[in-house]
C-alpha cells in the first residue's frame, strides 16, 4: 500500500507545479525538513533550510507577478521552463516506490504532468484577460494558488485524495473545453 501512496505523492506534487512551481516545491521541502516524507537522493537537498528560504522568496515573486494583468502573461512565458522542471523534480523526488524506474523516466513523467497543467493554464489566461479586461486575473490566480496548495498538501497527507482531485479537475477541464466548442458551433450555426 505504501507504494501506491508514494506514487500518489509523486503525481499529487507534480501536477500542481504546473499552476505554481513554488507552492508544491515548498510543501515538499517543508515536509522533507520535518521528516513527514522521505525524498529520493539527490533531492533531499530540498529539505535544507536555505533551499526552503530560496523557494519562499521565489514564491513571493511568483505570487505577486501572477496577480497583475500583462505581467502574468510574461510570467507564464518565463515559467514555461520552471513549472515543468519543478514537476519533474517533484515526481522524481517522490517516486520512491517506483525506485526501479529509471530516473530519466521519472523526470519525464513529472515534466509531462506539470507541463500539461501549465499548458492549460497558459492557454486559458489570455482568454480570461481578453474577456474580463484583466479584472479577473487576480481572482483566477488566487484560485490556482489555493488549488495548488490544497492538492500539494493532500499529496503529502492523503495522496489518494489528491489524485482523485486531479482526476476531477481534468474531467472538469475537458468538460469545459467540450462545452466551449459546442457553444462556438452553435454560434456559427446561428450566424448562418
Amino acid at each position: 500500500m505504501s507504494e501506491l501512496l508514494q506514487i500518489g505523492q509523486a503525481f499529487g506534487l507534480a501536477v500542481p507545479a504546473g499552476l505554481n512551481a513554488y507552492i508544491p516545491l515548498l510543501v515538499a521541502a517543508v515536509a522533507a525538513n520535518q521528516g513527514w516524507i522521505k525524498l529520493n537522493e539527490p533531492y533531499t537537498l530540498l529539505g535544507n533550510p536555505w533551499v526552503i528560504l530560496i523557494i519562499v522568496v521565489l514564491l513571493g515573486i511568483e505570487f505577486c507577478a501572477d496577480k497583475i494583468a500583462g505581467v502574468d502573461h510574461i510570467n507564464d512565458i518565463l515559467q514555461t521552463v520552471v513549472r515543468p522542471a519543478a514537476g519533474a523534480i517533484l515526481f522524481a523526488a517522490n517516486s520512491g516506490a517506483i525506485g526501479e524506474m529509471h530516473p530519466w523516466l521519472a523526470l519525464g513523467a513529472g515534466l509531462v504532468l506539470a507541463g500539461g497543467t501549465h499548458g492549460v493554464k497558459a492557454t486559458a489566461r489570455p482568454l480570461i484577460t481578453a474577456t474580463t479586461g484583466g479584472a479577473m486575473n487576480p481572482v483566477v490566480s488566487t484560485v490556482e494558488d489555493v488549488a495548488a496548495l490544497v492538492v500539494a498538501v493532500l499529496a503529502i497527507a492523503v495522496p489518494i485524495l489528491a489524485v482523485g482531485l486531479i482526476l476531477v479537475g481534468a474531467v472538469g477541464v475537458l468538460a469545459g473545453v467540450l462545452w466551449l466548442r459546442q457553444r462556438r458551433r452553435d454560434a456559427r450555426v446561428c450566424q448562418k
